[in-house]
């Protein structure tokens, strides 16, 4: 038996996969059939409210049949599975065996885990940028170097959740123990749309949001440049012209020579 965990940004949840031998089912199946149980807890917070227990039944690799501490019942997914599924629903004693589990490998374990995995927790790094045309660009939401793996990384667009255009990679091992993910969303630019990138992690006490703001192209500067530069050209020109003029303006008229023009015309 050996012990794994899997983790949600409010949920906690850790497993404990045993394999069986199919004479603990009164099954007869080939030397080559094989089959286990994952035994599932679920614990949404540290005060041990509403812990799920669950019990995954698989055969060859493919889940047949699943228990529920929450429904107490057991769901067939495959001919077999269901009708096993019927006989344990209708065992008086299979509830009772299925709360001690309950009890014993997640009440009594889940305090314990809360503190280990609290000891180890790393919030993720996230960053934000265009690729692609400015025409038909893609937003590019890195989140890196975060542990617990699992993590929920979704776009927003003025406020409201955006699902279609949107791609990820899933969670990648970076190694040491952390991991990383990325999600890509399509967009087409409108003026006065707001996308932000929300995260969603165990080690955040509430998911965050990355805002993207846009820069701009080399084209989009080079006419604001041009622009800029037009206006301060005009501007100089115009000081310099009202300097000329208050200059001719205050410079007083000197007197005509009468005398001389009488003396010549005469």
């Amino acid at each position: 038996m050996y012990l794994s965990f899997y983790f949600s940004s409010d949920v906690l949840m850790f497993f404990f996969s045993l394999t069986l031998m199919f004479s603990v089912f009164s099954l007869t199946l080939s030397d080559e059939d094989f089959g286990y149980i994952d035994s599932w807890c679920r614990i949404k917070s540290r005060d041990l409210h509403d812990v799920e227990y669950m019990l995954d039944h698989h055969i060859n690799k493919e889940m047949v049949a699943q228990y529920n501490s929450t429904t107490k019942r057991w769901t067939g997914y495959t001919d077999y599975g269901k009708q096993s599924a019927d006989i344990w629903n209708n065992d008086p004693r299979e509830i009772s065996r299925r709360e001690i589990e309950r009890i014993t490998l997640c009440n009594l374990n889940g305090p314990e885990l809360f503190d280990a995995v609290e000891a180890f927790m790393v919030p993720p790094n996230v960053t934000l940028r265009q690729e692609g045309p400015s025409s038909n660009p893609t937003l590019v939401c890195s989140v890196h170097y975060f542990y617990p793996k699992h993590i929920k990384v979704t776009w927003q667009k003025n406020g409201q959740e955006v699902t279609s255009n949107v791609m990820s990679t899933g969670e990648l091992a970076n190694g040491f123990w952390s991991y990383q993910i990325q999600s890509h969303l399509k967009y087409s630019p409108v003026s006065g749309d707001r996308f932000s990138c929300m995260v969603e992690h165990m080690s955040l006490p509430e998911p965050r949001l990355y805002y993207w703001e846009p820069t701009m192209s080399g084209s989009d500067r080079m006419k604001i440049f041009i622009g800029f530069f037009g206006l301060i050209l005009g501007l100089a020109f115009l000081v310099l012209g009202f300097i000329c003029w208050k200059t001719s303006a205050g410079r007083p008229l000197e007197p005509t020579d009468n005398s001389a023009y009488a003396s010549i015309n005469g």
